[in-house]
């Protein structure tokens, strides 16, 4: 999907279509997250530390039980 960007008095803006905001769960409530590596920018909503946390949880116990199989998928 290609977007362009919309001048707003000195700024510029994104306007997000209502089907992308549905898909991300996004509404003009959520507070977002915006972030670079220099070339690509991340726009994502803010989660919560519980939540942040429980997925490190997961993505330990499966690091954990799969390492194997994730190396050997890697090669």
């Amino acid at each position: 999907m290609a977007k362009k960007l919309t001048r707003t008095g000195n700024s510029l803006a994104l306007i997000l279509d209502r089907r992308l905001l549905a898909a991300t769960g996004i509404d003009a409530t959520t507070p977002l997250a915006v972030s670079t590596d220099g070339d690509v920018i991340v726009v994502s909503p803010v989660r919560s530390a519980k939540r942040t946390e429980h997925l490190r949880k997961v993505m330990r116990r499966a690091h954990e039980r799969y390492a194997g199989t994730f190396k050997r998928l890697a090669e």
